[in-house]
């Protein structure tokens, strides 16, 4: 029998993560918070060159990869206004309505950090009303960064050593709530999390087949598991599955992936998730995630693995923006797992 769910444990590595700022491509400080938890929990593992982390849980033949992402939706400097602001362009699928207001964090080349907002251009309501209740929020012509920093021109905020190409992260700002989950990049940090506490509960047990864990840096841009260890024959990615209109993703329920903007799932190995599911009571819903959906799963595929993909993931709200999931669809994702790399 699987342990049960430490629900205790998969929140308090869920924050160790979102400490970490990680935009796609800046992968260094959430890389080495990664490597001291599977360090603590006593896996091996590789860093690929690329900065991707696979941890070796053990097992022989047949090899299994489950990938979770650590990489995280943010900004990048596009140019350094003239007032001192900063012109900014999204890195992954950020959109401006879902980030005005929001705190951040500005990451120099040079190493150097510091703090900011995102704004509207003008910013007030109350003296510039109509355009900002008429005009849709755009990076390229009426949203900025500000510093907090006394600057006032472009010379004074080049002069502190920000420039074009700087990494921009957002504050995740968690809450818990009557056991929701409520913060940016629940995708994927609580799924990585997720998979993390099924690794620690899974520590002492013999696996029936060769398993890895694959935490993939650049998912958000879509060459996240464009490599795979040798002989690997099906990769699983956890992943969320967004709520909405005509979807079947629930909060405290764990979706099975049935098919992606992409393309469907391999037929045999999404029926195998749905007998691991039923086998262990595990509440589940099939869901198909269109227009704009994909995991590294698919990546893996198009990189031209001859692998079987599946995917599957917690319900979740608010894709993309101020994110919201429920403990129960974690523990759903976590037993599911568990079930499934013990068949």
């Amino acid at each position: 029998m699987a342990k049960k769910f430490d629900e205790k444990y998969c929140l308090s590595v869920f924050e160790r993560l979102l400490a970490a700022d990680s935009t796609t491509g800046q992968y260094e400080e959430v890389q080495r918070v990664l490597c001291d938890i599977l360090e603590e929990q006593g896996y091996p593992y590789q860093i690929t060159h690329k900065g991707g982390v696979i941890a070796d849980l053990g097992g022989e033949g047949n090899p299994l990869v489950v990938t979770a992402h650590l990489d995280d939706i943010g900004l990048m400097v596009r140019h350094v206004n003239t007032d001192g602001t900063l012109n900014v362009c999204p890195v992954g699928g950020l959109y401006p309505f879902y980030c005005v207001t929001e705190n951040v964090r500005i990451y120099t080349r040079a190493g150097k950090v510091f703090t900011g907002a995102i704004c509207r251009t003008p910013n007030s309501i109350h003296v510039t009303e109509e355009e900002l209740r008429s005009v849709h929020p755009d990076f390229r012509t009426n949203v900025c960064v500000v510093l907090d920093e006394d600057v006032k021109t472009a010379a004074d905020t080049n002069a502190l050593g920000i420039d074009t190409g700087d990494m921009i992260a957002l504050e995740p700002r968690l809450q818990y709530a009557n056991g929701y989950i409520k913060s940016r990049f629940i995708d994927d940090k609580a799924c990585a999390a997720v998979v993390l506490t099924a690794m620690k509960a899974q520590k002492r047990k013999k696996l029936p087949r060769k398993v890895y864990a694959y935490f993939a840096m650049f998912e958000e841009i879509g060459h996240g598991t464009t490599w795979m260890p040798e002989g690997v024959k099906d990769v699983l990615a956890v992943d969320i599955a967004p709520t909405g209109p005509q979807q079947n993703s629930d909060e405290r329920k764990v979706s099975i992936f049935a098919k992606d903007s992409r393309f469907p799932y391999h037929w045999a190995m999404t029926n195998e998730l749905i007998q691991a599911a039923k086998a262990a009571g595990v509440d589940y819903v099939m869901d198909i995630f269109t227009p704009h959906y994909g995991t590294d799963a698919d990546g893996s595929v198009m990189a031209g693995y001859d692998i079987r993909h599946a995917a599957m993931g917690p319900g979740t709200a608010n894709s993309h923006g101020y994110e919201r999931t429920h403990v129960e669809g974690l523990k759903n994702t976590y037993d599911l797992l568990m079930a499934y790399w013990m068949m």
